[in-house]
């Protein structure tokens, strides 16, 4: 068979963003702008892709992988790109799925992130979460968020990721990134000495398990910035799944917790543009506002909703506001959108408000920033970035004699 190396080429080369091995069939498979193409090319053997994939990895991860079945890790092709890979098993055949990773960090204003991630990341201390199905470009924002707070804040930021996607140098912050199973045996390890370690800021790869969203939360709690990722779908269910993690009886404690600590959410989806340019993310953005922590506190997340819908001011906007301000743009199709939209009815309801607020022409939903394409080649057309706010300094000064590059 043609080396991994080769179909990772050119998957690169023609702007996918994943490339699946299925050895049963002998074929490839390159994700393009979300849809799986089938790569022509010779069929191949399990035996033949077992020497391939396990040249690529250490005698350690061979040695896991046969023992567990499962294995993550991260490669990379110099001058290329970086891959994020996962290796399993399915009906006795070895498969592999990989990522790109691009060396190129985004900044926040190529993505148009909110207006609110500008001031999420300009809290002293709290936890903000980045949230979405797989595959939605979670990863990309936050190495976003993590990349301006490193260019612009004297603070020391500690990641712990499975495996290390995006690589940060240090800038005007000292970074370091911890990967599990080279630098690390858990999230929730990592976590438990983390403090001991002087960070201002944590980025939790994935937040999978009671201890790890527990001990993220103690961080918060006790004067860090924490950044972390669940997989779920929209900023209610966020917070109804880090109390639901729990058992009963630690439940109101983990509220009265969260409703103190939590800075915001921002939960993600892509969509295909309208004009086949690649996809567009449409984000839900949730600020912790008073109101919002009240919520929490009482356990009325059902009415967090309602909050998000109105609380434009605040920075705040719905999934379902934010892909109907995507059609009215002409960005992405009617179809496409009501689709992925969390409640059909409102978001028909919110187009309507927006064609007879302004017949004939394009009416804002509302007044977030707008949204561009996320993770997608060729990139779409420039906008006017949102203006970060200046961000203060944590503490008085940076250690002596460090000088910023």
């Amino acid at each position: 068979m043609q080396s991994i190396e080769f179909y990772l080429r050119r998957c690169v080369e023609v702007g996918g963003s994943d490339v699946h091995f299925k050895t049963d069939s002998g074929h490839v498979y390159i994700r393009v702008n979300g849809d799986l193409q089938l790569v022509e090319a010779d069929p191949f053997h399990n035996r033949e892709f077992r020497t391939e994939l396990f040249k690529m990895l250490r005698p350690d991860q061979v040695s896991y992988y046969e023992e567990e079945l499962e294995l993550d890790f991260a490669v990379e092709i110099k001058g290329v790109s970086r891959f994020r890979g996962n290796v399993y098993q399915q009906r006795g055949f070895t498969q592999a799925a990989f990522r790109v990773i691009p060396y190129e960090i985004q900044t926040m204003e190529d993505l148009q992130l909110p207006a609110a991630c500008y001031d999420f990341i300009n809290r002293p201390r709290g936890l903000v979460l980045v949230t979405g199905p797989a595959g939605s470009g979670k990863s990309t924002s936050l190495a976003a968020m993590i990349d301006r707070v490193n260019r612009t804040q004297p603070v020391h930021i500690m990641t712990v990721e499975d495996p290390i996607e995006f690589v940060h140098s240090d800038q005007h912050a000292l970074i370091n990134q911890r990967e599990l199973g080279v630098d690390t045996d858990s999230f929730a390890n990592a976590l438990k000495y983390v403090l001991r370690q002087d960070p201002d800021v944590i980025l939790v790869g994935e937040m999978r398990d009671l201890e790890t969203i527990h001990l993220a939360i103690t961080a918060a709690e006790t004067g860090h910035l924490v950044f972390g990722t669940l997989h779920t779908i929209d900023a209610v269910q966020t917070v109804d799944r880090i109390v639901d993690v729990f058992p009963t009886h630690q439940q109101q404690q983990v509220r009265m917790q969260l409703s103190v600590n939590l800075v915001g959410v921002i939960s993600q989806t892509l969509l295909r543009r309208k004009d086949g340019r690649g996809r567009v993310a449409a984000y839900e953005t949730l600020v912790a506002t008073g109101a919002v922590r009240n919520l929490i506190r009482e356990n009325k997340t059902f009415q967090i909703s309602s909050l998000i819908q109105t609380g434009s001011r605040a920075k705040m906007q719905s999934l379902d506001q934010s892909m109907a301000k995507l059609v009215d743009m002409g960005i992405v199709t009617h179809e496409d959108a009501k689709a992925r939209a969390k409640d059909p009815g409102e978001f028909e309801r919110l187009l309507n408000l927006s064609k007879s607020a302004s017949p004939g022409t394009a009416a804002p939903v509302q007044t977030a920033p707008a949204v561009t394409p996320i993770q997608t080649t060729p990139a779409g057309e420039p906008q006017t970035p949102v203006a970060p706010p200046t961000p203060p300094v944590r503490g008085a000064q940076f250690r002596p004699g460090y000088q910023s590059k």
